[in-house]
């Protein structure tokens, strides 16, 4: 669905990835792993065209996207949930739903998608009515879940999306992560978590200052003696 060949990116002139290359397969949840300033994040927002492909390519389902607007990339299929939730805080809950599906395609479709997204989410059904900002970190998150998913994505890119939640909370949300995957959307996991992310994960990669040096399925990576000593604390 997704290959990635040889990008480089960064901010201003400092360069964060460095030749980096992998697929994401259909029907799959992938995970990126690494430390804080791996490298992570700025991959996913150069997929999403946040920041500019400095060399390299990205192809989606075998078209040339890297020269696409972040906007025409979401059209395309692909959508980010940011780090940190960005919600729309003084909007309600149902407000915010709504803003996720601002392409033609998804607009047409808002009725039929909110109650799909509804359905995976109750608690966010309970919330419709309810400021955004007045939501507990564990809501926000699965709103921003679900704001994602109303512009009917192929493949969901998710940043830290258990970042600052409570262990209760981090587990219901890596369970619908994997039910989104089940009903059809291809997840493609930045996430700092490694034994929850790779515990779920079909194909996973470790990232090191901006280059991939390990990769293998989830199992391999979670039983790996370099993984388990730098990030499980084995």
């Amino acid at each position: 669905m997704l290959s990635v060949k040889n990008i480089t990116s960064g901010y201003g002139d400092v360069q964060v990835l460095n030749e980096i290359s992998f697929e994401v397969n259909p029907g799959s949840i992938m995970t990126i792993i690494g430390s804080n300033g791996a490298g992570k994040t700025t991959t996913i927002r150069t997929l999403a065209g946040l920041n500019k492909t400095w060399s390299g390519s990205i192809s989606f389902e075998g078209r040339d996207i890297h020269m696409l607007k972040p906007h025409e990339r979401v059209a395309s299929g692909i959508v980010m949930v940011p780090e940190g939730r960005k919600l729309f805080p003084s909007l309600t809950v149902e407000e915010n739903l709504q803003l996720g599906a601002f392409h033609p395609e998804a607009q047409k479709r808002m009725e039929e998608t909110t109650e799909e997204v509804l359905e995976l989410f109750p608690r966010v059904r309970e919330r419709l009515g309810q400021v955004a900002g007045t939501l507990s970190g564990g809501e926000q998150q699965m709103v921003a879940i679900s704001r994602g998913l109303m512009a009917r994505p192929k493949l969901l890119m998710l940043d830290e999306p258990s970042l600052g939640l409570a262990p209760i909370i981090v587990q219901q949300i890596f369970e619908l992560i994997a039910e989104v995957c089940r009903r059809g959307t291809t997840v493609l996991l930045v996430e700092q978590n490694v034994q929850k992310s790779l515990s779920v994960s079909d194909y996973a990669v470790v990232m090191e200052n901006g280059v991939l040096t390990l990769s293998g399925t989830g199992a391999e990576l979670a039983g790996n003696d370099e993984v388990k000593k730098a990030y499980l604390g084995l």
